[in-house]
């Protein structure tokens, strides 16, 4: 929808409209109402700033009605330039809902953009117990507004500003929160070959579950910055966002190492995570139900890197076990999978997990044969350097017939295949960055 200005009759006209449904919704179910609409001044209704601000609040809403366990039995909302409007009839008593709309109203500077309404089932409107406050100086609303103390102008460039300030905090806390989830996510699918799980450590004498416990949570601020460093260099080049985060990377690094005791459980999804963060973050919200843009973003971000990092390799120089793998294999590892944009997740683990869940397969299966199939198909650098910097005999084609029997094993297989990783101390922990990454791309793709 077109940004554009609004005439008085188009206010009025939806201002009758919106009463007249009211009534309807009231006599059909004998319940109060929220009446939700945004608070803002002059021509210009609604935009696209505007509409994430409504959505913001409608998330709200949802909060706190799930705070008190109250159920929305009914929801209708139209998006049109005469602004967006909600009608939720709400099981609870009237008061109690008012006071919840308050609580939300009078929460951050953006509250007072909201307007909830709580009608009565007879249709009578509380009142406030306190008066609203102006955006500007905030004294009474009612009292400035009435002696017409701001202009129009300033008006609208403090609600944009709110909006602005208030939005770009929600996207990177939503992000932030998600990343932790998904690495969460990961840790959690059982069986996974060689990997820690919820049934034993894999591989790994050095850690468990609750190793990565730890160092998911302590991350969750990282990957928020990420996002947050996304937003503010969005409109510079893809790369400059990825410059300023390679700081940011080094110094979670040092948050993971120190809540984990000095081991290394996310160093590849410090990398990855962080990059799809902070690609996140330079676009708009609504981009995050594509996976392929998000993705695409963040390859623009680190174009050329595989080359500036690589090209001056030799024996004498080569110290990380990355470099050492690319001056005998040619691997780029996660390094040449991010400048593709992850080909390994669009086309392999992210499709598996989708169907999977949609056939009704458990977080389990689905994610362990999401695992498998890019395991399958692309080269572990983790899974190298365990095993002195060869390709292990025969693991792409066991896992290849196993898949082509059942592209989602059951549980007694994956556990056969978890003793064999674990006797010959193979861990796929790329891949298991990659698995985050789908989670990752589900989770982005629900709350856009």
């Amino acid at each position: 929808m077109e940004e554009r200005e609004v005439t008085l009759a188009e206010v009025l006209e939806a201002r009758e409209r919106r009463a007249a449904r009211q009534s309807e919704l009231l006599d059909e179910y004998h319940t109060p109402l929220v009446s939700f609409s945004m608070n803002i001044a002059g021509p210009i209704k609604n935009n696209a700033l505007i509409r994430r601000g409504f959505r913001l609040g409608e998330s709200r809403l949802r909060g706190q009605l799930a705070r008190v366990g109250a159920q929305c039995v009914r929801a209708e909302r139209v998006d049109l330039p005469s602004g967006c409007e909600g009608l939720y009839v709400v099981d609870i008593d009237a008061a109690t809902l008012k006071t919840l709309t308050e609580e939300i109203e009078d929460y951050g500077d953006i509250g007072r953009l909201f307007d909830m309404d709580v009608l009565s089932p007879d249709g009578v409107k509380l009142e406030r117990a306190l008066p609203r406050r102006c955006l500007i100086c905030g004294g009474e609303a009612k009292a400035c507004a009435s002696r017409r103390i701001h202009t129009v102008a300033e008006l609208q460039a403090k609600t944009n500003e709110i909006l602005q300030s208030a939005l770009d905090v929600y996207d990177a806390e939503t992000v932030g929160n998600l990343a932790c989830r998904a690495l969460l996510y990961e840790v959690c699918v059982t069986p996974k070959p060689g990997l820690v799980d919820r049934d034993n450590n894999g591989s790994h004498a050095d850690m468990d579950i609750y190793t990565f416990l730890r160092s998911a949570s302590a991350l969750e601020p990282y990957f928020t910055e990420c996002a947050r460093t996304g937003r503010r260099t969005a409109g510079l080049a893809p790369r400059e966002t990825f410059k300023t985060l390679r700081l940011a990377g080094k110094m979670a690094e040092g948050v993971m190492l120190s809540a984990t005791g000095g081991v290394n459980t996310h160093k590849g999804a410090i990398f990855s995570m962080g990059l799809v963060c902070g690609a996140a973050g330079r676009l708009d919200r609504d981009v995050w139900k594509s996976p392929e843009r998000v993705l695409s973003e963040a390859a623009e971000m680190v174009k050329g890197l595989s080359e500036r990092e690589f090209s001056a390799l030799t024996p004498g120089n080569a110290v990380t076990h990355g470099q050492k793998l690319y001056l005998r294999h040619g691997v780029t590892g996660i390094r040449g999978e991010a400048e593709a944009g992850f080909p390994a997740v669009l086309r392999y683990g992210l499709p598996v997990l989708d169907n999977g869940l949609a056939m009704g397969k458990s977080p389990d299966e689905a994610g362990a044969a999401a695992l498998l199939s890019m395991l399958a198909r692309t080269v572990d650098t983790n899974m190298l350097a365990r095993n002195g910097g060869d390709i292990p005999e025969g693991v792409t084609a066991e896992l290849s017939a196993t898949l082509d029997a059942n592209p989602y094993p059951d549980t007694e297989t994956l556990r056969k295949l978890d003793a064999e990783f674990i006797r010959r101390n193979l861990s796929p922990g790329g891949s298991a960055d990659l698995l985050s990454l789908c989670w990752m791309l589900r989770f982005l793709r629900e709350e856009s």
